[in-house]
């Protein structure tokens, strides 16, 4: 459970960081790179920089592929997100990232073989209700025009979760640290790849940001994986995302003087009550 919660904390704080850049960073793509830099550089230096490719070991094709694969989706889910920013609104774009959990969910049960119990289901419907109603702007003219982008966004962000899990299953305890460090240092080398083909450079704002972000961001990803570990993956996904969405509200009320809506507040409370029934 600790992991778990280090995990929340961690994704509550790359929020808070995201937030406090809104009006500094122009450049969102450029601070994406500097976070995988450092993310990359940590993830080095918490493996071993002589242990980055270890020889012989059974488990580094499973490593590799499934850290490729995560590196990839955390970038286009990022592309993807801002794509649907333009075309569909922050509403509805934000809700579907956030039901990206259904995937993992979906998974676990049914390739997987986990079981959630009663009272597991009924918080994991909470959840889903409260994601809906906390983004919910009824009249607010948030009406998609690209309907297959935002299922596509669900998809993407669902997968970017489900490669954790992929790698509790089938890689080794062993080879985490290095599974992490392919997992940044190939959405690195994308993420440059983007940028030089944009021809974009980046300023001193987005390199500022782009570290502050990445050493939660980096510990979220540590830390979830430490967590799938310990408990099943019907728990770890709903209590990860609903509770990051919880703290990071908290966050907006007391740091930003943001002001919740009456039925905010009532999505706050079924989080909660949500969070009680996952962790019975």
């Amino acid at each position: 459970m600790l992991y778990l919660i280090l995990a929340i904390l961690c994704s509550s704080m790359v929020q808070v960081v995201m937030r406090l850049s809104t009006d500094r960073v122009t450049n969102n793509m450029s601070m994406l790179a500097m976070n995988y830099v450092v993310c990359t550089l940590i993830a080095a230096f918490d493996t071993g920089f002589g242990s980055l490719f270890p020889t012989g070991s059974p488990g580094m094709g499973v490593a590799l592929g499934v850290g490729f694969a995560q590196g990839l989706l955390y970038l286009l889910a990022f592309i993807w997100l801002q794509l649907n920013n333009r075309r569909n609104g922050i509403v509805l774009s934000a809700s579907f990232m956030k039901l990206g959990l259904l995937v993992p969910m979906a998974v676990s049960i049914f390739l997987f073989g986990e079981e959630p119990g009663v009272l597991h289901i009924l918080g994991f419907g909470l959840a889903i209700f409260s994601i809906i109603l906390i983004n919910y702007e009824p009249g607010g003219g948030s009406q998609a025009s690209f309907k297959l982008g935002l299922i596509t966004l669900l998809l993407i962000g669902g997968l970017g979760d489900v490669m954790a899990k992929l790698y509790q299953e089938w890689g080794t305890t062993e080879l985490s640290a290095q599974f992490l460090f392919y997992t940044f240092a190939s959405a690195l080398l994308l993420s440059i790849g983007l940028l030089i083909y944009k021809k974009e450079r980046p300023g001193k704002m987005e390199l500022l940001f782009g570290t502050l972000v990445s050493f939660p961001n980096y510990f979220s990803s540590k830390f979830l994986l430490g967590a799938l570990e310990q408990l099943d993956a019907v728990i770890v996904y709903p209590c990860y995302n609903v509770a990051t969405i919880f703290l990071a509200t908290l966050a907006g009320i007391w740091l930003f003087r943001e002001q919740l809506r009456k039925r905010q507040w009532i999505a706050i409370f079924i989080i909660v009550v949500a969070l009680v029934l996952l962790n019975l």
